[in-house]
C-alpha cells in the first residue's frame, strides 16, 4: 500500500513537471497611458479626426486618430485620457476600434468609452466633449503609429 502511494505522488510530480515543462512562455501583456484629443463633425454621416500620445514602458509615441461614423449629426471635440491594456509593443495599440453607442452632448458633457481593436488591445478612455452632437452611432475609429 504504501508503495502504491509512493508510486502516485511520484507520478503526479512527473506529469506537473511535464505539464510545466510544456507550457510556452508567453510575454505578460503591458498596460500604457492614453490621452487623445478628437474632432467629430457630420449629418447623417460623420467624419473625425485627432492626435494623441501613447505612454508605455516610460516612452512617448505620438498617436493619429481617424474614424467615420453613421448617424451623427453636429459638431464635438472631445479630450480623452485612460488606459490601454493588453500591450505587448507599442505597435499594437494601431488598429480599428469599435464601439456601439448612442448619446446627446450639448456645450459639454463626459464622455466615457471602452473600444477594443483586433489586437486584443482595450482602451478605457474617459474626458469631456464640448460642441453639440446628438448620435447614434456604430462607428469605427482607427489609431495609427507617427
Amino acid at each position: 500500500m504504501l508503495r502504491l502511494v509512493r508510486m502516485m505522488k511520484f507520478g503526479v510530480a512527473v506529469a506537473a513537471a511535464v505539464t510545466l515543462a510544456s507550457l510556452s512562455t508567453q510575454s505578460h501583456a503591458q498596460t500604457g497611458t492614453v490621452h487623445l484629443r478628437i474632432i467629430k463633425a457630420g449629418f447623417i454621416v460623420g467624419a473625425g479626426g485627432g492626435s494623441g500620445t501613447l505612454i508605455y514602458n516610460g516612452q512617448r509615441y505620438r498617436l493619429s486618430v481617424g474614424g467615420v461614423s453613421v448617424g451623427t449629426i453636429g459638431i464635438a471635440s472631445a479630450r480623452l485620457s485612460g488606459v490601454a491594456y493588453n500591450l505587448h509593443s507599442p505597435q499594437d495599440i494601431a488598429g480599428v476600434y469599435e464601439s456601439a453607442g448612442a448619446g446627446v452632448a450639448v456645450v459639454g458633457g463626459p464622455k466615457v468609452a471602452r473600444l477594443q481593436n483586433a489586437n486584443g488591445v482595450v482602451l478605457q478612455l474617459h474626458g469631456v466633449q464640448l460642441g453639440l452632437e446628438a448620435n447614434l452611432s456604430l462607428g469605427g475609429m482607427t489609431i495609427t503609429l507617427r
